[in-house]
Order: C-alpha cells, then structure tokens, then sequence
C-alpha cells in the first residue's frame, strides 16, 4: 500500500496499531511490577534496586539514538529487513521478559548482576522493536488529523495491553501474563505485516543531491529548532508521568494500604479511561490543533492528580476517582506528542529518511525520564526514612509529596514550557 491522506481504515488501523499491545504489556511489567517485585520478593535494597534500574535505563537510554540510526538503516534497505529485524527482537524480548521475573540466581551479588544483565537485553529488544513501530507509522504521511489517528490506534491498541498487564498477574499469576505476553507479541508482529507499507525513498538523498554521513544523521533532529522545542516540553512532561508511575504500587500498598486484590483496580480504572478519551481528545484536536489539546489535557491532569495527596488509609473510592479522572487526562500524552513529532519531521523535509534517528532521539528522552524516577526517587525516599511496609507517619507523607505534589509541580512546569516555546510562537514557527 501507498501513502494516503485519506482517513485511515478501521482494518489498516488495527493492523499496524494492534503491535502497540505487546509493547505496551512489557511496559508496565518493566517499568512499573518489576521494581515492586524485586523489593518485596527478594529483598532487594532500594538503594541497590534504585541503581540497577538507573544503570539499565541509561544504557537503554543512550543506545536508543544509535537504534533509531539502525532503523533507518533497516529502511532503506527494505520493508521486509524492518520486518526480520523485529521478528528477532520480539524473540529476544520474550526471553528476557521471563528471565527477569524468573531469575535463576540467587544471593544478593547474584540476584544484582542477572537484573542487570537481563535488563540489559530486554531493554534493547524492546527499543529496537518499538523504534521501529513507531517509525514506520510516522513514514505513513499524512495531515495533523491523519497522523493524530494513526498514533491513536497504536495507543489504544497500547492501552488495551497495559489493562492486561495490570490485571494479569494479580489475577492468574505471573507465568499466565508471561504466556499471554509472548502470545500478544507473535499476533502483534503478524498483524505488522500487513499493515500499510510506508513509501520508499531513494537511498535517503537529501536537497541537492547530497547525503549527510551516518554522524551527521545521528544529529541531524538536534539542528531542527522545531524538534528541541518539542523535546524539552516532552521530557518536562514525561518525567512527571514517569516518577507516579514507578511509585504507584508502594502507594496503593502503603499509603492507601488496599488489599492485593484492589490493585488492578486502580490501574485498570487508569488505563481504560485513557482507552475511552483518545477518541474524544481526537475531537478535540479536529477543533483545537494538537499543541492546544495537549495543554488542555497537562492542566486536566493537574487538577485532578493534585487531591491524590489527601487521600489516606482506606480512601479506595476517592483514589479510584482520582485514577479514572488521571487517565482522561493520560489520553493527551499517548495521542498527541508523537503526532506533533511526525509533523515536526515532516515540516522539516525528513519524511522517509531521518524518522528512526528522531524517535531514537525521541525514546532516549523517555528512558532518560523513567531512569532518573527510578533512580532519584527510590534512593531519595529511602533516605527521607521510607522503606516498603513502613506505617510511619513521616514516610507515609513523604511517600504522598513524592509521588502526587511532586508531579503536579512538574505537570505545571511542562503546561508553562508548552505555551511558551509552542503556541506563543509566530505560526511560521511553530508544529501546530
């Protein structure tokens, strides 16, 4: 199939977003249970646990932009090598999924080094797949409105496997989710397939004839003004998600002190809330722009996320409001920002050629987010006087001002940065 500005189908749409699901399973696993599950499974220190994910999520960090570069290599050679390259990667991240939660070491310097490795792995079959995704849908072309659609179905398609992520293990156990996972990733790569084929381009040849050296590739987003203003706003944004969401299960657990059972609750209340609004939100940007939309779902999230510091022992119903009202907002933050980096690339004349360099770059700045949560805030409750369990009136608060107050100040920064480096620009300047 052939670029097209026409509405995208409902088949098509499932057919490149339905690989979103897989991705977005492993996630919640990766970034939100394994942290919680090395705690209080194995007894990991949060001072340790805090500085192997901050070790891992750095290396993933830093080699997203040279697998953004792979990518476009990949590209440029064929649609069926982007194909076989991710086929690998899927069965890598399967692998490494499972060993990660079914370690077989044991001993403190054991357990440490098998995380560290395993994470490793996993993080770079997972970047290299989901770079991929992401650029091959940016390559599909289109209006504001078409690539806001196009983003749409992959985070839908997303959310609807953070729902099961989140209400698997709980449920059926950890070896259900693991199976359920690989199951999810075979149909999702299968559906890649055939899914809507992005045009091909001659050899990535810029203006002029001339091409710009791998180097030069690599860095090329960061010469684009356009990108750097999206960037800054993106990465004020994300680490306000990122630090909720590495903290959201000692919360529930201690704050909240909600029985196991609740858990998925909360999480599944969050995530299929974001599920219901994307549509709405693309009704939102059909009037208001994308830039517009998204600052109207920052400041949602503020006014919401903010009353999740007062809730206490037992305030299951007023915490679940707060997570159904949180995930409204959420809808903005998976939907938009990558469809206003799509027309950033498109604006900037490198559609079909540069697209894995800039959401190489692009994941870099997400990793780089969840890293530093994990890595500054775990290490920085521990030392405030929390640790796991604690029923302590001085953890328990610095636990609340860490994972509500602190976001929302953050959330705030991201809203300000948004009006004044996107919608306050003269439109000649601006990507909305």
């Amino acid at each position: 199939m052939t670029r097209t500005t026409q509405p995208l189908r409902a088949r098509h749409g499932l057919a490149y977003g339905l690989l979103g699901l897989p991705l977005a399973f492993v996630a919640l696993p990766l970034y939100v249970l394994l942290p919680n599950h090395y705690a209080r499974e194995f007894g990991m220190p949060l001072a340790t646990l805090g500085s192997v994910l901050l070790a891992a999520r750095l290396f993933d960090a830093v080699s997203d932009p040279l697998l953004g570069r792979l990518c476009d290599h990949l590209f440029g050679r064929s649609v069926r090598a982007v194909l076989a390259a991710g086929a690998v990667s899927a069965m890598v991240l399967a692998l490494g999924l499972t060993g990660l939660f079914f370690p077989l070491v044991r001993g403190a310097d054991g357990l440490t080094a098998w995380a560290l490795v395993a994470l490793l792995i996993t993080y770079t079959a997972y970047s290299q797949l989901g770079i991929a995704h992401q650029a091959w849908g940016a390559r599909l072309g289109g209006d504001e409105l078409q690539r806001g659609r196009i983003v749409a179905w992959r985070e839908g398609a997303a959310l609807a496997g953070v729902v099961l992520a989140s209400v698997l293990p709980a449920l059926l156990g950890l070896p259900v989710m693991l199976g359920v996972f690989a199951m999810a990733l075979l149909l999702g790569w299968w559906a890649w397939t055939r899914a809507p084929r992005p045009p091909a381009h001659a050899g990535g040849a810029v203006a002029g004839g001339y091409r710009p050296s791998r180097r030069a590739s690599l860095w090329r987003p960061w010469g684009r003004p356009a990108f750097r203003r999206l960037l800054a706003v993106f990465m004020l944004n994300g680490i306000a998600s990122a630090i909720p969401a590495t903290l959201v299960l000692f919360f529930i657990q201690d704050r909240l002190q909600a029985p196991p059972a609740q858990e998925p609750l909360f999480l599944a209340a969050y995530f299929v809330c974001a599920a219901l609004s994307i549509p709405l939100w693309l009704r939102a940007v059909a009037r208001w722009g994308l830039a517009r939309t998204w600052l109207a779902g920052m400041l949602l999230a503020v006014a919401v996320f903010v009353w999740a510091a007062f809730v206490g022992v037992g305030d299951v119903l007023p915490f679940l409001a707060v997570c159904a009202l949180s995930g409204v907002a959420l809808g903005t933050d998976l939907a938009l920002p990558s469809a206003l980096l799509a027309g950033v690339i498109a604006a900037e004349g490198d559609s079909g050629q540069h697209e894995g360099a800039y959401f190489g770059w692009w994941n870099f700045a997400t990793k780089l987010n969840l890293a530093l949560a994990a890595g500054l805030a775990l290490p920085l409750l521990g030392w405030l006087g929390y640790t796991p369990g604690t029923r302590g009136d001085g953890g328990l608060q610095t636990l609340g001002i860490a994972y509500a107050v602190l976001p929302c100040v953050l959330k705030l920064m991201a809203a300000a940065a948004l009006y004044a480096l996107l919608l306050r620009r003269p439109r000649s300047a601006a990507i909305v």
